[in-house]
């Protein structure tokens, strides 16, 4: 080969490999900031990547996604934010309940940021559903305000129950409006409620040593539980306590009723709205969506080992039973 044609085709292969880089620098990424932990909230990742794929965006294609976990740790959260604002990410995904949001807001008031919490409102992430303005859009699962129907579906499968306790993580911000709702629904319903607190292993396995033979359990809404949604339906069996859980994904592992939204679609549509604003939409024209429908799940093989018989009214409302 002349020289000459050499010095062509390493200008040649050069000028590609620029190009290349070019292209792969100019890829967005999205920081994925969840307040759980990988294993559990591998059905969170699948989900949100369906809702990209949705909008044209595919993971290790045209689009790069960051991941930074707290592990039920809050107090990871707010330096976990600040590293992918210091990456400069194109788009911040907050999952995992208020804690994540809040940090990522705290973070930046640019890079758009979109969150699956309770009430964003209450929590002080945004002043309107409709018009959320700023950087942050997203889901409300409403978890929160529907602490009073759980509440009242508990009771009414057991209404032998004169004490229900509440679960709550005292580390997250929300836990005081689930708290208040509670009480509401207790009062209403005529039964003593029992507040406990826990944010670690230890705590949950102590919280089912305070004498709950006898009543029953809800279990509020928290990325810790999730986290540790196996320990929580393995107690509950072993204490024989009935539960009632925030997502369905306890039931399927054993665990007795669940009332909620799905997490699915929620998980889904936090993916969409990400790769709207890939694709140019601002996060202050993208309302927040709620669900419109709700799931209510039982497990009557659970509900047989507890000795309960599950009301006709109950298994006339429910979404799936499983046997």
């Amino acid at each position: 080969m002349k020289r000459r044609d050499f010095v062509l085709l390493l200008s040649a292969a050069m000028t590609a490999a620029r190009r290349l880089g070019a292209q792969q620098k100019a890829m967005p990424v999205i920081g994925f900031l969840g307040s759980g932990a990988t294993g559990p909230f591998a059905p969170a990742v699948a989900g949100f990547r369906q809702g990209l794929s949705e909008t044209g965006w595919v993971e290790g294609q045209n689009v790069t996604i960051e991941y930074r976990w707290a592990e039920g740790r809050y107090d990871r959260l707010p330096a976990l934010a600040a590293d992918l604002v210091a990456r400069k990410v194109d788009v911040i995904a907050a999952i995992g309940g208020t804690p994540p949001a809040l940090a990522a807001k705290t973070a930046t008031a640019t890079i758009p940021i979109v969150f699956g919490t309770g009430d964003p409102i209450e929590s002080g992430l945004i002043a309107s559903l409709a018009q959320p303005g700023g950087n942050l859009t997203g889901i409300s699962a409403l978890g929160i305000e529907l602490t009073p129907k759980r509440l009242e579906l508990l009771s009414e499968l057991v209404p032998q129950a004169k004490v229900i306790a509440l679960l709550v993580n005292p580390n997250n911000k929300s836990t005081e409006h689930v708290i208040q709702k509670a009480q509401q629904a207790a009062r209403t319903k005529g039964v003593q409620l029992l507040v406990l607190t826990a944010s670690s292993d230890s705590e949950i396995d102590a919280a089912f040593l305070v004498g709950l033979q006898g009543g029953a359990l809800l279990v509020g809404g928290d990325p810790l539980f999730d986290t540790r949604l196996e320990q929580l339906v393995e107690l509950a069996a072993r204490h024989a306590v009935p539960a009632i859980y925030p997502a369905r994904e306890f039931v399927a592992a054993d665990g007795l009723i669940s009332y909620a939204a799905s997490r699915t679609w929620g998980w889904q549509r936090l993916g969409t709205y990400a790769g709207k604003i890939l694709n140019g939409a601002r996060p202050a024209d993208l309302p927040v969506e709620q669900p419109t429908t709700f799931e209510l799940v039982i497990n009557l093989k659970t509900a047989k080992a507890l000795g309960l018989t599950v009301p006709p009214s109950i298994l006339a409302r429910a979404d799936e039973v499983i046997e």
